[in-house]
């Protein structure tokens, strides 16, 4: 089983949450414990359509949903830089003071 296969496991053809949404939830999870990342390339529409096996309608709304995640993992790398440097620059601080008092 792919990565990508594995992240798509907990979808359910037969629940009566609409598999747009289950998508968009094992999506947004997944870019949240950087399963995705923002340079990782998703299936094509109609691969992942039929690795879903969303039809009609609910097509047109996974491509809006992929759109939201995958702008959703580039904000979430930009904060999660953004991050990083001010720790960087803290630790620098913790490190001159600590080597001033010394």
């Amino acid at each position: 089983m792919t990565a990508f296969a594995q992240i798509l496991a907990p979808l359910d053809a037969s629940s009566s949450q609409p598999l747009y949404q289950q998508l968009q939830r094992v999506l947004r999870d997944a870019i949240e414990k950087r399963l995705l990342g923002p340079d990782d390339a998703l299936p094509a529409e109609r691969e992942l359509a039929n690795q879903v096996h969303a039809l009609g309608n609910d097509r047109a709304r996974l491509a809006s949903d992929l759109d939201d995640a995958t702008a959703r993992a580039r904000v979430l790398e930009t904060v999660n830089r953004e991050i990083a440097q001010r720790i960087d620059q803290a630790i620098e601080t913790i490190r001159g003071a600590l080597e001033f008092s010394d």
